[in-house]
C-alpha cells in the first residue's frame, strides 16, 4: 500500500481518568504534518501524551480538531476505511496477540486485508524481525521481547500505508533492537512511533515531535532537535 500523508490541525485528545472515569484533556492543540513515507518519533517524558496521540491517529480515543489522511478527515464515516490502511503495534504486545501459533498471528493482517500469499508475507515479516523457526510456537510461550517483535511482524505483513508503533524497541536486546530498526527502515509506510529510545530516532533519521504536558513544544529532524538543550530540558529529556 502506498504511504499516506497525515495532517493534524488543532488536535485535542481526551482520556478517561482511571479514578473517577471523567474525561481529561491530555493533548492540547497539536498541529503537525507527517509527510508520506516519513518516519516520525513522538518523544517526551512519561505522561507527555505520546501514546494518546498515537491512539488518536487510529481513532481509538476521543479527539477534536482535524486528523486527515491524504486530505480525507478521520471521522465516524471514514474510520473503518482509514483503519484498513493502518498497522498498529501496542506497547504491551499481549494486548494484541491471541491466535494459537506465531505463524497464524503473523499472517493475520495480510489475511484480513485479503492480500496475496499471506503465508509468504508472514514468513518474510518474521524473518525481518529475527523470528525464524518459531512458526509453531504459541505466542504466550515467547519472551516479552519476542512477543513485541511478533506484534511488529504482524503489522508489517499487512503492507500498511501507515505504521504506528508504541515503544517498538522496549524490552529488546541489542541484536533484536537492530533487527526491528532495520525492519522499520525498510518499511515504506508513513511511520509514527512513540519512544523513550531517542537514539532510535537518530538511527532512523526520523523527524521528531517533542511533547511536554500534552503540548507540542518542538519539532524537526532528530539530529537538530536533540542538539537543543533548552528544548530537551523543557521536555525533561536527556540527549542521546
Amino acid at each position: 500500500m502506498s504511504p499516506r500523508n497525515i495532517e493534524l490541525e488543532d488536535v485535542r485528545v481526551w482520556r478517561e481518568d482511571g479514578l473517577g472515569g471523567q474525561p481529561v484533556e491530555v493533548i492540547h492543540s497539536v498541529g503537525a504534518t507527517l509527510g508520506a513515507g516519513r518516519r516520525v518519533a513522538f518523544v517526551g517524558a512519561n505522561g507527555a501524551g505520546k501514546t494518546s496521540l498515537l491512539l488518536a491517529l487510529v481513532g481509538a480515543v476521543r479527539f477534536a480538531g482535524r486528523i486527515a489522511f491524504d486530505g480525507i478527515a478521520l471521522d465516524r464515516s471514514t474510520l473503518a476505511e482509514h483503519r484498513r490502511s493502518i498497522g498498529y503495534v501496542f506497547a504491551e504486545p499481549s494486548d494484541q496477540l491471541f491466535l494459537p501459533t506465531v505463524l497464524e498471528e503473523a499472517r493475520l493482517a495480510a489475511e484480513q486485508r485479503r492480500l496475496d500469499d499471506p503465508q509468504g508475507r508472514a514468513r518474510r515479516a518474521l524473518d525481518a524481525v529475527g523470528l525464524v523457526g518459531l512458526d509453531a510456537r504459541a505466542p504466550g510461550s515467547l519472551s516479552l521481547g519476542e512477543q513485541r517483535r511478533l506484534a511488529i511482524a504482524t503489522a508489517l505483513s499487512g503492507d500498511p500505508g501507515v505504521l504506528l508503533l508504541d515503544e517498538p524497541t522496549a524490552s529488546l536486546d541489542a541484536r533484536a533492537r537492530r533487527r526491528v530498526l532495520e525492519a522499520m527502515r525498510a518499511c515504506p509506510a508513513t511511520t509514527a512511533f512513540a519512544t523513550h529510545d531517542l537514539a532510535a530516532a537518530l538511527e532512523l533519521e526520523a523527524d521528531v515531535l517533542v511533547l511536554a504536558g500534552g503540548r507540542l513544544v518542538g519539532c524537526g529532524p532528530a539530529l537538530e532537535v536533540f542538539r537543543d538543550r533548552a528544548l530537551l530540558d523543557r521536555a525533561e529529556l536527556d540527549a542521546p
